[in-house]
């Protein structure tokens, strides 16, 4: 027995008996939406993936037959779905509701819950809960799970099908810390030698030290080596030099700091993220725009799946001549040009036009406005 029949016998029942089942009538009603739009959403994501799967393999057929296959298995595919079904979850939320929405008021369920009594802003409410449970569990996997799998996705696409990994650099110069510039003209990271090293210390603008060196090799965390260096210390009008053939020391910068992969904001968790922004701000590096899209977009991909939710759900409430593949396609239509709206503010962001953070929100303002155009003429 379907929903339609259930609801039209505890309709049929009347007096006290109605009254009695109206309790048990809601809660049966939120356990039937929340099933069928968490069931639709799993299944669709699965449907995609296996033709993404396909495409992929088909891309990539050169590089995976010459790479183990227990490595393309465990340490591409199982770390490249999860991170491209994440990508693309707003998305998949939205083809979801749109789904089984319309097949819902195709059969007339719809019409029966709100003769029923229920209402169009109670209808909502199982679809919310739904999206929520969504958006957690997609922020949870885009903020800490999903980029510790990236490391060793990216790492075998670099191997094997295209290394876009930084291991060269020239003319770096950064602030390791107020007052401290640090200088290389050339890093080679394969070696993880450093050429023509200057390391100066300012108080308030006066140079009181300045160390130069031919080499500097990296080690571990923060612990360099330097090699036939030359430090001068300046008291006033008085210097002092001190040289040497090797010097083990400290410095607060590491190659990640000035040799930044196109992709290396993606194997970053949310607190590491934050903290390589601010500390990359600190230093008066450049070049984190990437960093800071990332962030805005793991927080706007939350509030997107409510947003697109409640768009789907006004669209495809009601029935339309032409059944369910117009709302399907309109569906389609709205939830591609979001992506692309969103994709079209990144760049925006990336030249400077605008902050990351309008850029990754002004599409979520903008659908927002549309949502409650939809949402107040379907509750109509």
């Amino acid at each position: 027995m379907g929903l339609l029949d259930k609801i039209r016998n505890r309709i049929g029942r009347g007096g006290s008996e109605k009254k009695q089942a109206r309790k048990p009538l809601v809660k049966m009603f939120d356990r039937y939406i929340i099933r069928k739009f968490l069931g639709t959403y799993v299944f669709s994501i699965l449907l995609l993936l296996a033709i993404v799967v396909m495409f992929d393999i088909n891309e990539k057929l050169d590089a995976m037959l010459t790479a183990p296959l227990n490595e393309t298995i465990f340490d591409y595919f199982v770390n490249f779905l999860p991170y491209f079904a994440n990508q693309f979850s707003p998305l998949f939320t939205f083809i979801a509701v749109i789904f089984f929405t319309s097949k819902l008021a195709d059969n007339s369920e719809i019409i029966a819950m709100l003769s029923s009594g229920i209402s169009y802003r109670r209808l909502v409410v199982p679809y919310m809960v739904s999206a929520a449970v969504i958006a957690v569990f997609s922020f949870y996997l885009a903020a800490y799970v999903i980029p510790p799998a990236n490391v060793e996705r990216i790492a075998y696409t670099n191997k094997y099908v295209k290394n876009k990994e930084v291991n060269y650099g020239t003319n770096i110069q950064l602030q390791v810390s107020p007052g401290v510039i640090a200088y290389m003209s050339r890093y080679d990271n394969r070696s993880k030698v450093g050429y023509r090293f200057s390391l100066e210390r300012f108080d308030d603008k006066i140079l009181e030290s300045r160390m130069t060196a031919e080499r500097i090799l990296y080690d571990t965390l923060y612990h360099w080596t330097v090699k036939n260096y030359t430090i001068r210390n300046f008291e006033g009008l008085r210097e002092t030099i001190v040289r040497g053939s090797s010097l083990d020391t400290i410095i607060e910068i590491e190659p990640r700091d000035f040799l930044i992969a196109s992709n290396a904001q993606e194997m970053l968790t949310l607190p590491e993220l934050k903290s390589y922004i601010d500390r990359q701000k600190s230093r008066g590096v450049a070049n984190i725009k990437n960093f800071e899209i990332e962030l805005e977009r793991r927080y706007a991909s939350t509030a997107a799946a409510f947003i697109l939710t409640i768009i789907g759900l006004s669209l495809s409430s009601r029935k339309v001549k032409g059944g369910m593949g117009v709302n399907i396609g309109i569906g389609l239509v709205l939830s591609f040009s979001y992506i692309l709206f969103t994709t079209i503010t990144s760049t925006f962001a990336v030249s400077g036009y605008t902050s990351p953070f309008v850029a990754m929100w002004i599409p979520n303002v903008l659908y927002t406005f549309i949502a409650i155009y939809l949402y107040r003429k379907a509750s109509i």
